[in-house]
């Protein structure tokens, strides 16, 4: 048997300490030889104490004994500088100097970046749920460009956490000028009156071109280090990516793959900018008065209730919000302007299972004339993706996991509308 404890401190006084904060890596064990498998230990205990100040790492390997008994004894260095790289330190002598040899860094690397937005007010910040959240000092973005800056530098820092803490982890490019690192950070001051800066999460920005003159962002990866989660720092961070990508006129901002709570952050932050946004008044109103009007759960074909495709421009260039996310958040408008919702919850929800079966390509297996095996000839047909209703199937003709699954999907769905309007009205 075997353990490992990857630990975050902040100093010196906190390294070794029962209480200090342990971090839950996404998949630690994959880092090890073939099988993810340590071999050869006996009584192993591996903890990896992590400097959110410099970001170096150090490993305290404990074990009662090892042996070969016949797979082999596992390169604990070597698998372990796969993740951490130069950022691993020898020894723990070492590694307590960082906490004050590099006390600075942070503050140095930024120097370089252009700081885009902080906020002062009494010294709060708005989290996600609309709430107040006390921050000791202020929160300063800064934005750095790979190439110009000294991004490269920090990321590099920050790729083991990546490795470690971040869905498809795949690091960024550090020498491609077209990556841009958005760094959330806290500024306080020590005993000594000097600024120390904190670096609180980041996001890593790819600028795509657009035809003929624009360019198009697409957020990467974001990360909020495991002490300062939860406080509204993520959806912060993301507030000032969009009002960048309002600023400089880009085409638009993607999310490359976001992972549930992530777009959970974003549908509410996206949700709030909407609902001041003017423009849709007249096609919500009528979208909601069609939902209140007819008996949807009873009809054969459904609508969608779609927004006008000149709305979804309009949000898109005005906004900066994609076509697929502005659908998703249409969906809580119209969720949150049913009052009251249980008198009308069963057709709401036969609207999102409409979007949801035609959000997917549907396949029919059917007997067609062929010179061909007739097992291996089939056809493909797209459900139409228009105001239409669903495609009718009989139940002969369709697999059940797959109603199984949309029925599940259609459930997930409703039930994040439901949190979004909890998280944005309370």
């Amino acid at each position: 048997m075997y353990l490992i404890v990857c630990v975050l401190v902040s100093s010196k006084e906190e390294v070794g300490y029962a209480d200090s904060l342990r971090v839950n890596p996404v998949d630690l064990y994959s880092f090890f030889d073939g099988d993810g498998k340590i071999y050869g230990y006996q009584g192993l205990q591996i903890t990896i104490w992590v400097s959110s100040i410099s970001f170096h790492a150090y490993a305290d390997i404990t074990f009662e004994s090892k042996s070969d008994r016949g797979k082999g004894i596992t390169d604990l260095k070597a698998a372990l500088q796969r993740i951490f790289a130069e950022t691993l330190v020898e020894n723990k002598h070492e590694f307590l100097q960082t906490f004050s040899t590099e006390s600075n860094l942070i503050r140095s690397i930024i120097s370089s970046g252009e700081i885009l937005n902080y906020k002062t007010s009494n010294g709060n910040i708005a989290d996600s749920n609309s709430h107040l959240k006390a921050a000791n000092s202020d929160v300063e973005v800064v934005r750095m460009v790979v190439g110009t800056t000294a991004a490269g530098h920090l990321y590099s820092r920050l790729i083991p956490l990546v490795l470690l803490l971040v869905d498809g982890r795949i690091p960024i490019d550090v020498i491609d000028p077209r990556w841009e690192l958005y760094v959330l950070i806290q500024k306080k001051t020590d005993r000594q009156d000097d600024i120390q800066c904190r670096l609180l999460g980041f996001t890593a920005i790819y600028r795509f071109y657009h035809y003929p003159d624009s360019s198009r962002l697409q957020l990467s990866q974001m990360l909020v280090l495991p002490p300062y989660q939860h406080q509204g720092y993520g959806g912060y961070l993301l507030e000032v990516i969009n009002d960048v990508a309002v600023a400089e006129d880009v085409y638009d901002l993607t999310v490359e793959r976001p992972l549930d709570y992530f777009q959970h952050v974003r549908s509410c932050v996206d949700v709030s900018r909407l609902f001041d946004f003017d423009p849709i008044e007249g096609a919500f109103i009528q979208a909601v008065s069609r939902l209140k009007r007819d008996i949807l759960s009873k009809k054969i074909h459904i609508p969608r209730l779609m927004p006008p495709s000149s709305l979804i421009d309009d949000v898109r260039r005005s906004l900066k919000i994609t076509k697929k996310q502005f659908i998703k958040c249409w969906e809580v408008l119209i969720y949150l302007g049913l009052d009251p919702i249980d008198e009308y919850m069963e057709d709401f929800v036969s609207v999102i299972s409409n979007r949801v079966e035609n959000h997917h390509i549907l396949k029919r297996v059917i007997e067609v004339p062929s010179d061909y095996d007739q097992e291996m000839s089939f056809v493909t047909h797209r459900s139409p993706a228009g105001e239409g209703g669903i495609v009718q199937m009989g139940l002969n003709q369709t697999n059940l996991e797959e109603q199984l699954r949309q029925r599940q999907l259609v459930d997930k769905r409703v039930e994040g509308i439901k949190l979004i309007e909890l998280a944005v009205f309370g």
